[in-house]
């Protein structure tokens, strides 16, 4: 087992999961913090790196695609304060993060888990019964139904209507939008039959945010709420087997590989090594 612990957080890894305990430090974020201890199967694991700085430096994992509701739902835009999957390691803790590293690098090569997106969730989401209140409104969530009330901070004409009961049948999709600059964030659902507003303050079907401490925790009911939607992977098409069709999906499959692998490679998660075996590989079933 290896264990690295640092104010920011810890991080135990066993034989196949990494559990992940956010820190007690006053600058954890309060969205880490609500999010609690994570347990993280090694098979939703794409990659690990570690960067030093003059500083500090971090450990960062990377998840396959569709294996977390909370990533898919963020649309990466979690800044790296409120990054469950970022650690914060003092220089006097280079050694062991180096190891930490390693092990866990070692251990995705030996159960040769893939780096290619999943096709169902590898994480439970948030715990229900879930409620939040920050910007124009509260947003509620027990697993069925999604309830949206509004403060005196609502704009007139989205407060007008009242309080909004979304039945999780009828929504479409989830997301989460920090504020920027002087752009304001929001929480939406895409209801069917209705509409997008393009603006948040008006629409009856999101809670707009303004950057205050409490934003990121909206975060936190949009993933609960993903986590029971169907999974992105559900919209693709099967590709039929045999014949010229599959063959193409096959060489555009691997094309897509050897562009993960770069990616990989030019993120530090990948050792000079470990990217040239698998590029030959891949190169070999082209």
């Amino acid at each position: 087992m290896a264990e690295i612990i640092q104010k920011d957080g810890t991080w135990a890894f066993g034989t196949d999961a990494l559990r992940l305990t956010p820190g007690r430090d006053r600058n954890v974020s309060v969205l880490r913090r609500a999010l609690g201890e994570l347990e993280l199967p090694l098979a939703a694991l794409a990659g690990i790196s570690f960067e030093q700085g003059r500083r500090q430096g971090r450990l960062r994992l990377r998840l396959r695609d569709g294996a977390d509701p909370l990533l898919h739902a963020t649309g990466g835009r979690l800044t790296e304060p409120h990054d469950p999957y970022r650690l914060t390691v003092e220089p006097d803790r280079y050694g062991v993060a180096e190891y930490f590293t390693d092990e866990v690098r070692d251990a995705l090569l030996l159960a040769r888990v893939p780096t290619t997106p999943v096709r169902e969730y590898l994480l439970p989401g948030p715990p229900l019964p879930l409620s939040v209140s920050a910007g124009d409104g509260t947003a509620s969530f027990d697993g069925e139904r999604v309830r949206l009330e509004w403060n005196w901070k609502t704009e007139d004409v989205k407060a007008a209507a009242g309080p909004r009961t979304l039945a999780l049948a009828d929504i479409l999709g989830v997301e989460w939008q920090p504020s920027a600059g002087l752009e304001n964030g929001h929480l939406r659902f895409r209801v069917a039959g209705t509409p997008v507003r393009e603006r948040a303050k008006y629409d009856p079907h999101a809670v707009e945010l303004w950057g205050f401490k409490r934003d990121p925790l909206m975060a936190l009911v949009a993933a609960a709420v993903q986590a029971r939607l169907p999974h992105p992977s559900a919209a693709d098409a099967p590709q039929a087997p045999g014949g010229p069709e599959a063959a193409e999906a096959d060489h555009d499959a691997l094309l897509r590989r050897l562009r993960e692998l770069g990616e990989l490679y030019r993120e530090g998660v990948l050792t000079d090594e470990e990217f040239s075996t698998a590029k030959q590989a891949v190169l070999r079933r082209m």
